[in-house]
């Protein structure tokens, strides 16, 4: 048997079963299409759940991928194990009611055995217990002996996921030799060991399940197929385990040198190479498929594997950056099976970078607020952290909580994981409570799942605005009816239709469906319906309308124009941000409609005036450039060829269309535009925004939009001007000489205040206490904000000399506090962050700052005299008697 690489394996997988009659492609996105009951795509099968449950009509009725998938239900085990990973790929052969079991067993023999050539008599098949029919199957067809066809429970041969479709599964086994197993007399198919491992599952989907143990035999059966490829690269290479085959161990090595360490001789240091080596494969998918670090769904996934394994550069010694040269390696160990990443290899590096750098300055961060918690402790004589706060260092600077442990540890100091475990329930049930209810689509049951799938609508507006189509469907918001009355609100599916549906940003067109006999039918929304159909929902505002009849569909022209003019400009912009910022600009998000446009963008700090200004003028050299706009549909491989730029985790066909604007712009775009730029009229940028870590917001306008903007401007400058009693021309001046007067006044109203505040205190001497070895004053100074409390304590510092300071400022039903301690009192002890932290709860409020200075606010005056009680208390433990 050859020793087949990782990349040959897929190629031989799908070439297999292309000449089987299957449409083989690509992976889908990670990212799930209209699918909310997952965060990211977790198995082969995932991105065809419309196809199996019939809601969409396949491509094909056999279809074979390599799916990328990401999983981190076990992220924990990941490294300490040689077996969990949290980015794999899933190689699967899918038949929607077409062949079944026998093609199934038959296909998956051969595929094994005379493909990539492994030993028949080193192969063990496994049948659900009553699935009698693949029993026989193995033993007459393929010809395996009984006693090595092993009968498995519901547990492990039958596959189900709450109620939908589900069935029985037969695996196939694979012996790697008694050099992999336990050494048990009993050892055989079934066993823990890593002796005989699993490396097919034939899903025979057979049965619709209601979720409570009742099923109904499917009328079109299917066939699910997963099988790991690491798993197979595992058996072919012989190696002992997934860290060992080809891909992996061009990572391995690569870290490997990196940090200067060697592989499989400390057991300590093989954990974090084999961290970095899984979560490094699963951010560099990840990113290349758009996903963005945040503190929230994916990006959290992608932000805590990205952190891990930067925590994990450092457990090995490593100072520097280095995840974008491991990403390198990734993508070149990849990119045959996976070309978008070589596509993103920019956008990758600069994602990986930044948020690199990001942690690096956290985990200082997060070191910083450790060391308080530590003072912390020490001054209320406790030893334990609280969960709660090892929890913070977790979630919001990265700090694993064995890093906290192990920190703590070496000061004789613990930390309460069973309230970190608690903070970290908590979390996850308000993930969980945040998800909708949805079927097994994970989509939201709508009466659309009732419609034929066969029914498809042809979109025909790119060049038209009126037409006349025959009517398909109505209905209304509960159920699928014959005919709408006038006053009847519902959906409208028609054969053929100009109306653009609201997707890929464009917001959808509106309009009117009319009948020959007068009857008006208003459509206030179009909707991209599963399975290639169009709704025009809205009203009937006169007459009736039944299925079969010919209607006529009229948009609303000057919408269309106006959202076409503020798409075309989104594509110019998309090419200026990437000529002016760095070609690891990419798309994030966009919404054009007819009055503006939003451009969401990949980019990691706030764009400058004069990048905004330069991005204006490009876009706008276009317009008067007068390009034409054309369309193009091909294949998507040809697409690619061209340098068409792709919109993040868009569900592309086969066959796509490439919009371009004369030389300068290219895009994978369904949407409607302008035939010439000239058409746009004027572009103006009139906010950018950061929305999310590493994604930035730009909002446009073009056209009578913009000369709308102008207006409402000329008409507010107007207004600003006779509220100054000046003129436009003149406002600039004017507003000069008003903050001049504002700042004067202002300085003379704080100094009276001051003045005030310190006569009514008199002579504060005789308040001064004395704690320990130090001198306390604790005193109200009313009516002061914070600035003129810290004027007044450096005042009131330099009369009274050395001592431990607590201001108290009542104003408007709130308060300000300040501590200050001189030099003499921090060398005896006193802290006035730590102070601070002590008495502000006393006053409804919270804060902190350095040893010598602190501040703090509150919402309870009633609390202060409470506070200078405890004032004195807490700085009694703080110094030495």
């Amino acid at each position: 048997m050859k020793a087949y690489g990782v990349n040959e394996l897929r190629q031989m997988f799908l070439d297999f079963f292309a000449s089987k009659g299957h449409l083989a492609r690509g992976s889908y996105s990670l990212v799930p299409h209209n699918d909310k009951s997952v965060l990211l795509i977790p198995a082969g099968m995932a991105p065809l759940k419309p196809y199996f449950t019939g809601q969409e009509i396949p491509p094909n009725r056999r279809m074979a991928t390599c799916q990328k998938c990401v999983r981190t239900g076990d992220i924990e085990n990941v490294g300490r194990t040689a077996r969990h990973l949290t980015f794999f790929e899933m190689l699967g052969n899918f038949s929607f009611g077409d062949y079944f079991k026998h093609e199934a067993i038959a296909w998956s023999w051969e595929f094994l055995t005379q493909v990539v050539g492994l030993d028949p008599q080193r192969l063990y098949p496994s049948v659900y217990l009553d699935d009698d029919e693949a029993f026989d199957i193995w033993k007459k067809e393929i010809g395996i002996a009984p006693e090595r066809i092993v009968r498995f429970g519901k547990e492990d041969n039958f596959w189900e996921h709450g109620a939908g479709p589900c069935g029985p599964c037969s695996e196939i086994y694979y012996d790697r030799g008694e050099k992999y197993g336990c050494g048990k007399p009993g050892c055989t198919v079934g066993c823990d060991c890593d002796r005989y491992m699993e490396i097919w599952n034939n899903v025979f989907t057979q049965f619709n399940g209601d979720g409570h143990g009742g099923y109904e035999e499917l009328a079109n059966k299917n066939i699910d197929t997963g099988m790991g490829l690491e798993r197979l690269a595992v058996v072919v290479q012989d190696v002992a385990a997934v860290f060992d085959i080809d891909t992996f161990r061009a990572l391995i090595d690569e870290i490997c040198g990196i940090a200067h360490v060697s592989y499989e001789t400390d057991p300590e240091k093989d954990i974090s190479i084999r961290v970095i080596t899984d979560h490094i494969r699963s951010v560099t998918f990840m990113v290349s498929d758009g996903i963005m670090p945040s503190n929230e769904g994916r990006g959290y996934v992608l932000r805590r594997l990205l952190r891990r394994a930067a925590r994990h550069g450092r457990l090995l010694g490593i100072r520097g950056k280095f995840l974008t040269r491991m990403a390198d390696k990734v993508i070149d160990t990849c990119r045959d099976g996976y070309p978008e990443l070589e596509e993103k290899r920019a956008l990758i590096r600069s994602v990986l970078s930044e948020e690199e750098d990001k942690f690096n300055r956290t985990i200082d961060q997060g070191l910083e607020i450790l060391s308080e918690y530590e003072e912390a402790l020490r001054s209320e004589g406790k030893t334990v952290l609280a969960g709660a706060d090892a929890f913070r260092l977790y979630d919001t600077y990265g700090f694993p909580l064995d890093l906290t442990r192990e920190i703590l540890a070496e000061k004789q100091l613990g930390v309460d994981e069973e309230g970190f475990a608690a903070a970290m329930q908590e979390q996850r049930q308000k993930a969980r409570a945040a998800r909708k209810g949805t079927n097994y689509m994970g989509q939201d049951v709508t009466v659309y799942e009732q419609i034929d799938p066969a029914l498809t609508t042809a979109f025909v507006g790119y060049d038209n605005m009126s037409a006349s189509s025959g009517i398909l469907v109505l209905t209304t918001d509960q159920k699928l009816v014959q005919a709408l009355a006038e006053g009847d609100e519902g959906t409208i599916l028609t054969a053929e239709t100009h109306f653009y549906a609201t997707m890929g940003g464009q917001l959808c067109d509106t309009g009117v469906i009319t009948a020959a006999d007068g009857s008006s039918f208003t459509v206030r929304e179009t909707l991209k319906l599963p399975g290639g159909k169009i709704g025009h929902k809205g009203v009937v505002t006169a007459g009736m309308f039944r299925t079969g009849e010919t209607v006529t569909l009229t948009i609303d022209k000057e919408r269309r124009r106006a959202t076409a003019r503020n798409h075309s400009a989104t594509h110019l912009l998309q090419k200026a941000l990437r000529e002016i910022l760095g070609s690891h600009v990419e798309q994030a998000g966009s919404y054009v409609d007819s009055e503006r446009l939003r451009f969401d963008f990949s980019h990691f700090s706030a764009l400058t005036a004069e990048e905004i200004s330069r991005a204006e003028d490009l876009v706008n050299e276009q317009i008067l450039a007068a390009l034409p706009v054309t369309a193009q549909e091909m294949s998507l491989e040809e697409a690619r060829k061209t340098g068409a730029m792709a919109l993040f985790g868009e569900k592309y066909g086969d066959v796509v269309r490439v919009v371009r604007m004369g030389g300068f712009s290219t895009e994978l775009c369904g949407g409607t535009h302008v035939s010439n730029t000239s058409m746009i009229g004027c572009f103006k940028i009139v906010s950018e925004a950061g929305v999310a870590a590493g994604v930035r917001r730009i909002e446009a306008l073009t056209g009578k939009g913009l000369l709308d903007y102008y207006a409402a401007k000329e008409k507010s400058l107007n207004r600003l001007a006779a509220l100054a009693k000046t003129t436009p021309d003149q406002l600039e001046h004017r507003l000069h000489q008003l903050q001049e007067e504002v700042k004067t006044l202002t300085a003379e109203n704080e100094s009276l205040k001051a003045r005030i505040a310190g006569a009514s205190m008199g002579d504060l001497s005789g308040k001064v206490q004395t704690v320990g070895s130090v001198r306390l004053l604790c005193t109200r100074a009313e009516g002061l904000d914070m600035n003129g409390l810290r004027g007044m304590s450096d005042k009131l510092r330099d009369q009274l000399g050395d001592l431990v300071l607590v201001l108290a400022s009542e104003q408007d039903g709130k308060v300000n506090l300040i501590v200050s301690a001189g030099e003499g009192c921090l060398k005896a002890g006193a802290h006035a962050g730590n102070l601070i932290r002590a008495i502000a709860p006393a006053v409804g409020g919270g804060g902190g700052g350095r040893p010598n200075m602190a501040q703090a606010g509150g919402k309870d005056p009633s609390g202060i005299d409470k506070a200078f009680a405890l004032a004195k208390d807490t700085l009694s433990a703080q110094v030495k008697a």
